[in-house]
């Protein structure tokens, strides 16, 4: 795909890419279905989780979670995920392809929390893990830390039950800070990154996965102290 015609994808109204979307009237609507469907399945996996800070906090006299965000994804952003990966044009495609469409991000306050959540979550029975990747364990390049699921959660309607999959995304707040940082910086427009940039930010994700460990340590230390 030439610079013109991305240009030209980019620029396309939502209308525009719908009509692209097996095209019709009829199309749209289920489209717009889908999409509501999606949102049902996200705010599902953000009750799930209120719940268990809630449980935790009863138990355990601390909340766990500092922030839930949650998203969909546009409509432009779909169809352009489907076109860099060579998919058909399709509701279905969007469907089988695209797992981000519905997105969870939950904020802990210590790396712990981040794998007690996700074990507590993944252990209810009406939960299906689908894919699983630990950016804690094993950084991106970049610095980037987060542990990323994959699930599928039932929605129930008025007749029938439907899975739908969502996107969780766990991080501590020193993760969620730096990586809302190096986004606006990486991607600032009319601004050349250079190498001695990406390592700075690649610096400042080790500082502060060493304030994670030590704060993790001091909690562990206080916790400790507790009679």
């Amino acid at each position: 795909m030439n610079e013109d015609s991305k240009l030209q994808h980019i620029n396309l109204s939502d209308d525009e890419i719908l009509a692209l979307l097996e095209s019709g009237s009829q199309k749209a609507a289920e489209f717009q279905q889908l999409m509501a469907y999606y949102h049902c399945a996200m705010m599902e996996i953000e009750t799930k989780f209120k719940v268990l800070d809630h449980a935790f906090s009863l138990q355990h006299d601390r909340k766990p979670i500092s922030a839930i965000k949650t998203r969909i994804k546009s409509l432009k952003s779909i169809w352009e995920k489907l076109q860099r990966r060579h998919n058909s044009i399709t509701l279905h495609a969007m469907e089988e392809n695209i797992n981000d469409v519905a997105g969870v991000r939950v904020v802990c306050s210590f790396p712990e929390d981040v794998y007690l959540l996700a074990d507590a979550l993944l252990s209810q029975d009406d939960i299906t893990l689908i894919e699983k990747k630990d950016y804690i364990a094993a950084p991106k390049p970049n610095g980037y830390r987060s542990l990323h699921l994959i699930v599928a959660v039932p929605i129930f309607l008025a007749h029938e039950k439907r899975m739908m999959k969502v996107e969780i995304q766990l991080r501590t707040i020193a993760m969620d800070f730096w990586a809302e940082l190096e986004h606006q910086l990486r991607y600032k427009k009319d601004v050349v990154f250079t190498e001695e940039m990406a390592k700075e930010l690649h610096d400042c994700a080790e500082i502060s996965a060493a304030l994670d460990h030590r704060m993790e340590t001091l909690r562990r230390t206080v916790s400790g102290c507790i009679t």
